[in-house]
């Protein structure tokens, strides 16, 4: 690990703090001509979290990425309690999100920087001293193995290329979560496998907790453990092969 020695190499996220959810639900008023309406993003969500790696299915709009954005308070919740390592994302912030990372799916969201170099240069501002930021965000590259685009302007960069900066960008301030929201959408085949070893490598060369979304079903055999959202609710909980055997009949289902 770069930044210190948290974990043992051997501990497979079991140091990372526990995420819990306990009758969650988050909605918004919509605008309609006979006032405003209630409409429900999630609803009554109850699960505790805290295997090494945890996948998120679910289709466009079924509320999985709401559900990412609660563990760091990106999203309030409208009634229940949501806590990470016993802190509350909202109340206590500042806490929680020196302890969980989010890479978004769209990394433009992510990058401001000209360069990748830069980039993880600026994440590191408040953690490394001036001189030895270059070197320390080099390392963060490396350990990607993409060194090479530490000087490459980000513009020149491939949709899959700018997904691996931005997540070199948040390793680099050393997260005990790992939040990924549709890691593999900008992706081709080669970069897709490459990010499945290296949040396997993560996990167990960190101690990272790694929880992603995605309704990529085979890569959802990577987790320990798989949740099924739909409409809003946790439908299903269980390992990967049995989540997405579920994820497929209710695709099916609601297709006939």
């Amino acid at each position: 690990m770069i930044f210190g020695d948290r974990f043992a190499p051997d501990s497979a996220g079991e140091g990372a703090p526990e995420i819990s959810f306990a009758e969650v639900s988050v909605g918004v008023l919509d605008d309609t001509p006979t006032g405003d309406v209630y409409r429900p993003i999630l609803t009554d969500v109850n699960v505790t979290l805290d295997e090494p790696m945890i996948a998120i299915i679910g289709a466009n709009g079924s509320g999985k990425s709401t559900l990412l954005q609660l563990f760091n308070g990106l999203v309030t919740a409208n009634s229940g309690r949501v806590l990470i390592d016993g802190l509350d994302p909202v109340e206590q912030a500042k806490q929680v999100r020196s302890r969980v990372g989010f890479v978004f799916t769209d990394p433009a969201a992510q990058l401001v920087m000209p360069t990748p170099l830069e980039d993880i240069e600026l994440s590191l501002r408040k953690r490394v001293p001036r001189a030895q930021r270059g070197a320390a965000a080099l390392a963060v590259l490396e350990e990607l193995g993409i060194a090479d685009l530490a000087d490459r302007s980000v513009y020149e960069l491939s949709g899959g290329q700018r997904q691996l900066v931005a997540l070199a960008a948040v390793l680099a301030v050393d997260p005990q979560i790992l939040v990924l929201d549709e890691p593999t959408t900008l992706l081709d085949l080669r970069n897709k496998e490459k990010l499945r070893k290296l949040l396997a490598d993560l996990v167990v060369s960190r101690g990272v907790r790694v929880i992603f979304s995605t309704h990529d079903l085979d890569f959802a055999g990577l987790a320990d453990r798989a949740l099924v959202v739909d409409s809003g609710r946790v439908v299903h909980d269980s390992a990967p092969a049995e989540a997405t055997r579920m994820y497929r009949e209710l695709i099916m289902s609601d297709s006939s």
